[in-house]
């Protein structure tokens, strides 16, 4: 049975999260139903990252296995017809080794947030940014967040219903880059990268960023909430809908 991966575009909105479930919908689940369309059998995918209910994604990778080899170009074209009209896209596709696995080949992960400042209400953008009202320090939250990075015990960072078997991950970046805006906003962009995360860990620093841009927390508050290994230490947990999976680092990339 040829194997392929698959890079997937999709809005977090309308689903429970990646992963499949008895009754909610998934992008897992609506990606396997789709496969069903095209070889009928039971289908099951497996993916780099769970993205939790609401969060987006503009570059996860899912492999599949099928029962007989497809033009890539074709696969792609033929699941995104039977994915229509849900919002999933396959921007690429291709024939991996039997033994190249999405999540276990993979080198790092790459999350972006998108946090903007306005008073007025966001139209064209509402579901895919978080919206604060009060103006933020970019400075400060970048400085925040560098007390994050490198190799640490991240228990305050992480879900109390986080299943790793270890708090300790190595976070290799947390850039924090304001872009200009005609509108008079403030954005701030986020981006972080690491091997793995923990379960909410990357809402977790941004929630707590916030604070330091808004000035109700420092730099310092930072590390000492780091170094206190206490979920009731983290700041707010932000939601969802501001963050994508951006992308997923392997030695070689399989869509070139």
């Amino acid at each position: 049975m040829p194997r392929y991966a698959l890079k997937i575009e999709y809005d977090g909105a309308p689903f429970c999260g990646w992963q499949r479930q008895t009754i909610d919908p998934s992008v897992q689940g609506t990606i396997e139903a789709a496969m069903t369309k095209l070889e009928p059998s039971d289908h099951k995918i497996g993916a780099a990252g769970r993205t939790d209910a609401g969060v987006h994604a503009l570059g996860q990778v899912a492999h599949c296995d099928l029962e007989k080899s497809w033009d890539t170009f074709r696969l792609s074209e033929a699941l995104n017809y039977h994915l229509k009209p849900a919002p999933i896209s396959i921007v690429a596709c291709a024939q991996v080794a039997d033994d190249w696995h999405a999540r276990f080949s993979a080198l790092e992960r790459r999350y972006l947030f998108r946090l903007v400042s306005r008073r007025a209400p966001l139209v064209l953008e509402a579901g895919k940014v978080w919206q604060v009202r009060q103006k933020l320090d970019g400075a400060a939250m970048q400085e925040g967040g560098d007390r994050l990075l490198g190799h640490h015990d991240f228990t305050t960072f992480r879900s109390t219903v986080c299943q790793a078997d270890s708090p300790k991950r190595t976070l290799d970046r947390l850039k924090v880059e304001q872009v200009e805006r005609n509108d008079g906003a403030q954005e701030f962009r986020f981006h972080v990268r690491a091997r793995s995360f923990l379960h909410n860990q990357v809402r977790s620093f941004i929630g707590t960023l916030e604070r330091v841009g808004a000035g109700a927390w420092t730099p310092n508050d930072v590390t000492a909430a780091l170094e206190a290994r206490d979920r009731t230490a983290c700041g707010p947990v932000c939601p969802p809908h501001g963050l994508y999976l951006a992308s997923v680092g392997y030695p070689e990339d399989p869509f070139i």
